[in-house]
């Protein structure tokens, strides 16, 4: 009788300190620290084995990819990338693409290659990360890039993938009573688009991460982790040690919709590129996962 009701106050307990943890922490994906290996750009061509050796060795789980040209990373194929990854414990959820090409022509042959690519390595979303808006049309002209999103997107769904759009900031000037990303939040189909929210790009055009999860609540299942040096905003610094709250952020994992984060870093490193993120790493463990 004594255990069984030792077991029911400590279930109760458990129960109860459940409730005080932020919903993110049981999600399993969030607690993988990715890396947009564009912040590596002047690193990797040099020597990609070496700097994904180093990223896995900072702490990293997982890398979201960029620079696919000619069907090769940074002179590996696809299978041999792959197999750089899988050797460092490395996984690939998410990689930066253009869809340029389609937009102009309508053509599909590179928008395919870059998604068999894509799932080659095993990724789960096929990410654009910007596209071509006529901005003398105003709302208009994004209405019409986020029709293309949502042609993209079918394509994509055919070879198992998600598509994703990565946000900049002229996405959130004013357009009358609405934004360009209004407009793709609403005009496209949620079951078919999604959101990789680049926090820093949100903050820095003066809007509140939060509200727009509020707003379209499980749209965005990826974010950048990029933070603003507090003295000029126009410079990143180590997560941590800028403006942005991402322990507010990160407490609203769930809401967001978020199952994969990426740090980004692109300029103002400390004290080099490597050590950089190697500081970001270690705050994210520390305290925010």
């Amino acid at each position: 009788m004594n255990s069984r009701r030792n077991f029911i106050k400590q279930a109760s307990f458990a129960a109860g300190a459940a409730l005080l943890i932020p919903s993110f922490a049981f999600d399993k994906a969030s607690k993988n620290v990715g890396l947009q290996l564009y912040t590596l750009r002047d690193l990797l061509p040099k020597d990609v084995t070496g700097v994904i050796e180093k990223v896995a060795q900072a702490g990293y789980k997982e890398v979201e990819t960029y620079g696919f040209s000619n069907g090769k990373f940074w002179n590996l194929t696809t299978k041999e990338f792959k197999s750089l990854l899988d050797a460092n414990g490395l996984k690939a959820p998410s990689g930066h693409y253009g869809m340029d090409d389609f937009m102009k022509t309508g053509s599909t042959d590179k928008l395919k290659a870059d998604i068999e690519s894509s799932a080659a390595l095993g990724g789960k979303y096929f990410t654009i990360a910007g596209a071509h808006v006529d901005m003398t049309k105003g709302a208009d002209g994004f209405k019409k890039t986020a029709a293309d999103f949502n042609k993209v997107a079918e394509i994509a769904k055919a070879s198992g993938l998600k598509f994703a759009y990565h946000n900049h900031d002229f996405e959130f000037k004013k357009l009358g009573d609405t934004t360009g990303y209004d407009v793709y939040l609403q005009e496209t189909d949620k079951n078919l688009v999604s959101f990789e929210m680049d926090l820093y790009w949100v903050v820095r055009s003066g809007n509140d991460p939060l509200a727009l999860f509020k707003k379209y609540p499980g749209r965005f299942p990826m974010w950048h982790v990029k933070d603003m040096d507090k003295a000029k905003p126009e410079l990143n610094t180590e997560v941590g040690k800028g403006s942005i709250d991402f322990k507010k952020i990160f407490a609203q994992a769930k809401l967001s919709g978020m199952q994969n984060f990426f740090v980004e870093h692109e300029n103002n490193y400390q004290p080099d590129q490597i050590g950089s993120i190697t500081t970001s790493c270690a705050y994210i463990k520390a305290n925010l996962i």
